[in-house]
């Protein structure tokens, strides 16, 4: 990889290139999630601990490059837990599973490692209680993604799932019932809120969920590149097409006017003709991309003339989850270190 180019802190407000000048305006926050870190490092960590093959219920998280990385070392993906041998291991994603998987693991005998992210237990937590209490459950989110299939694994006769404003028009639920919202965590925030804005209009009873489902790394990142997209000319986010807060940095940047915005999984897949006329490129990525693909688009964007990098930085992230607890309890028979010692950005930038 050619050398990296120079970065520097951008100043509080965001000034025009000078004489059209080439530069990169970097989004900070990016990349790994707290959740994200986690999950992969579980898979890692099985693998040392009890050798290949340790198998995996759908992608870890959605990027090809981690699975592909992880696929190298052992891992073995696979779509249902079906597909595991009997006694098997299996490694439950980061977006969750519903209970009748869990029940199915069970019932075939299979060790399980859940690495469903917390702040995605959380939202099945509250379907499981919503129900319970007797309310109807609007569920903001994408029909066949895992978060959304587990969730409404939850409590299935009791969820109604929303996907759009225009959904949340001609939705239609019981009168008698009391009514509350939850949301997938990896959406858009404005169009979350069109959607739940739209519902309350329409049903003045709907219940709050008691904090924000929506990630915190979700939103950070669309905070970032709301700040970039405006000076872009230019926005490229590095993430996969399955992975859904990638996908929305990606209409974020549009709806903030930048002129074009691409996502992309490798540097490679960038078209040299996106440039023409370009003077500002604002650089993000989804919140499972390592953080050594950002580096390599960068490095292409040097090539290109655009040397310059500002990093614009919005928030600070130190949260860090420990590993899942079946995890723990075998590391530490065994006398090993049980700890996520080191943070997102370390870990992204080595997963290479």
């Amino acid at each position: 990889m050619p050398a990296l180019p120079r970065r520097r802190a951008a100043p509080a407000e965001i000034r025009p290139p000078r004489g059209g000048a080439k530069r990169v305006l970097l989004a900070a926050p990016r990349g790994y999630c707290a959740g994200v870190d986690r999950a992969v490092i579980a898979v890692e960590r099985a693998l040392e601990l009890y050798g290949a093959p340790v198998y995996v219920r759908k992608q870890i998280v959605h990027n090809r490059h981690v699975v592909e990385t992880l696929s190298e070392r052992g891992a073995v993906f696979v779509d249902e837990t079906a597909e595991v041998p009997a006694g098997g291991r299996v490694v439950f994603s980061a977006h969750g599973v519903a209970p009748a998987v869990h029940a199915e693991a069970a019932e075939r005998e299979l060790t399980t490692i859940d690495a469903t992210c917390p702040l995605v237990t959380k939202v099945h937590r509250e379907a499981v209680r919503f129900a319970r209490d007797g309310y109807r459950i609007l569920l903001v989110g994408h029909a066949g993604h895992e978060e959304v299939e587990g969730t409404m694994g939850e409590a299935p006769g009791a969820i109604t799932l929303v996907q759009t404003p225009e959904e949340a028009r001609a939705v239609e639920v019981p009168g008698e019932e009391p009514l509350v919202w939850i949301s997938q965590t990896t959406l858009s925030v404005d169009e979350t809120m069109a959607t739940v804005e739209i519902l309350r209009e329409r049903f003045p009873q709907l219940s709050d969920p008691p904090s924000d489902d929506i990630c915190y790394a979700t939103q950070n990142r669309q905070v970032a590149i709301k700040k970039i997209a405006p000076g872009a000319d230019l926005v490229l986010v590095v993430g996969s097409a399955n992975s859904s807060n990638s996908v929305r940095l990606v209409e974020v940047a549009l709806e903030q006017g930048t002129a074009a915005a691409y996502r992309v999984d490798f540097a490679r897949e960038i078209d040299e003709a996106w440039f023409h006329g370009v003077a500002t490129v604002g650089v993000s990525s989804g919140a499972s991309v390592p953080e050594a693909l950002v580096e390599e688009v960068l490095a292409l964007l040097a090539d290109y003339g655009y040397a310059d990098v500002e990093e614009v930085r919005t928030a600070e992230e130190d949260l860090m989850f420990s590993l899942p607890r079946e995890l723990r309890e075998d590391l530490k028979a065994r006398g090993q270190e049980s700890s996520n010692k080191k943070g997102g950005a370390d870990r992204a930038h080595e997963l290479r």
